[in-house]
């Protein structure tokens, strides 16, 4: 179904008051998926927005947040929901005494999960499924149907349809190759580290009290640290971390001392903290 009440600028605009400062090829995909209801798949860096792009645009059109968190080994019943079986047993235990049989393979006895939860909320939805990848193919490959048949079956208690225009948002780090049936349903978004200019815009939108000064000269030495091949690159998160912890030190400039003194907030590791250390000079 196709959405008339939506434009670019009006998307542009509510994920920045949200505190998300998206570019053109974020604003225009998210307008997309909106518009004709097709899922989101984000690949790109760790740390560069892409799980928080879908908090993101949960907050600006006030829709219920659900998520996946994947990993190795991932179950449908993870995914999905699993029957309370110390609930079934006490209810058969208490028809026993009231000599009269339960049911006990109705919806009171199941624990929904996130994906199950999000098609039957009444309201329109976001749900991520984050790090895709790490599923195995059986997983992806039900979760596939089940977002484009729009509907879940549930040995025991039947099928449920979607109840609401859920927008679904899967990101991939490439720890695998994902099914070319998923890439195929879904439009594709690369997010990768920002530009100078963006990236001091999100660090002012979470960080308004700071300085120009201040965000420009922490921007311009995360720029330069992402380029040293590290073991662990910082994030755009790390950066924003970077400026409060100087604002903290009532620091208005990044120097030498400072650098020294804060780097471990942007730098997760020795090695890498010795690199940084030897090859930012001021």
């Amino acid at each position: 179904m196709y959405r008339i009440d939506l434009d670019k600028n009006s998307i542009e605009e509510s994920l920045a008051k949200n505190h998300y400062v998206p570019d053109d090829n974020i604003v225009t995909v998210t307008y997309l998926a909106l518009s004709l209801g097709k899922p989101i798949l984000i690949e790109g860096p760790p740390g560069t927005g892409k799980t928080e792009l879908s908090k993101a645009i949960s907050r600006a059109f006030n829709r219920e947040f659900f998520r996946i968190q994947c990993y190795e080994g991932i179950t449908f019943e993870q995914i999905v929901g699993e029957w309370n079986y110390q609930k079934q047993l006490l209810s058969l235990e208490m028809s026993k005494i009231k000599e009269s049989p339960d049911d006990v393979f109705k919806e009171e006895f199941f624990i929904k999960r996130p994906l199950l939860s999000s098609f039957m909320n009444d309201e329109d939805s976001v749900i991520l499924i984050d790090e895709i990848d790490k599923a195995d193919e059986e997983v992806e490959s039900f979760l596939l149907q089940a977002l484009g048949e729009k509907q879940i079956t549930v040995n025991d208690l039947g099928t449920f349809q979607l109840n609401n225009e859920l927008l679904v948002i899967m990101t991939s780090n490439s720890q695998r190759q994902l099914l070319d049936e998923t890439k195929d349903r879904c439009l594709y978004l690369y997010i990768d580290y920002p530009t100078f200019e963006r990236e001091m815009e999100i660090i002012k939108s979470h960080v308004p009290e700071a300085s120009s000064a201040l965000v420009e000269a922490v921007v311009g030495v995360v720029q330069k640290i992402r380029k040293l091949n590290l073991i662990k690159t910082p994030s755009i998160r790390a950066s924003v971390d970077w400026v409060r912890s100087l604002l903290v030190f009532k620091k208005n400039d990044l120097d030498a001392e400072s650098l020294e003194r804060t780097i471990n907030v942007v730098v997760k590791n020795e090695e890498d903290k010795v690199k940084v250390l030897k090859n930012i000079k001021f």
